[in-house]
């Protein structure tokens, strides 16, 4: 069976739809098990979660995008995994990432690199989305996978002031979905497994 974790922080519930998408997306691979691994605060203690992600075949980092960078939540946890850099515990596991911002641009790419570049210090295997981008003239809609127009990883925008019903957007979801199936069918293939298309 192949391990999907998707770790992620969500400070007012719209990543954590964009985590569940995720993980919707990865265990419709037959053969791969998603696990959601919540981040809840900055000084928590991240050993279980470590641990979970050290048995992982793939892993997914997942966080709003607040001030231009990801949260100090998932930024501490970042600093956490250390621990795994050290030993290289990570290394050759596949890796993705997605975020989610009030704003339309939001300087998510930034939280985006920010994954990607910790994801190579760990000397991961990094998988981007691989849909091309959507709206992007007129015969689009914001209906479109990929609407937002991101290759690193799946970005989606949720309105600042409503919950997570009202955001991310169904294709948002979906485009977060796409990204998880994706990552599992990487997984399966680093591993030397068949992927059935």
């Amino acid at each position: 069976m192949t391990k999907v974790a998707v770790v992620y922080h969500s400070g007012y519930g719209h990543t954590h739809e964009q985590a569940k998408a995720v993980a919707e997306g990865a265990a419709s691979v037959p053969g791969v098990e998603a696990e959601l691994l919540r981040i809840e605060k900055a000084d928590q203690d991240f050993e279980p979660i470590l641990a979970k992600l050290d048995a992982a075949d793939a892993i997914v980092f997942g966080s709003p995008t607040y001030m231009g960078s990801a949260s100090a939540p998932f930024k501490a946890f970042i600093d956490a995994t250390s621990k795994s850099y050290f030993v290289r515990q990570w290394q050759d596991k596949v890796a993705a990432g997605f975020t989610n911002s009030a704003s339309m641009s939001g300087d998510k790419l930034n939280t985006l690199v920010q994954f990607a570049i910790l994801a190579a210090q760990h000397g991961m295997i990094w998988v981007g989305s691989a849909i091309p981008p959507g709206n992007n003239n007129t015969k689009g809609s914001p209906d479109d996978l990929n609407r937002l127009g991101s290759y690193l990883g799946a970005m989606a925008q949720s309105p600042a002031d409503a919950g997570p019903d009202a955001g991310p957007s169904a294709s948002d979801k979906k485009t977060a979905a796409a990204l998880g199936k994706r990552v599992a069918e990487a997984a399966k293939r680093w591993n030397g497994q068949t992927v059935e298309r």
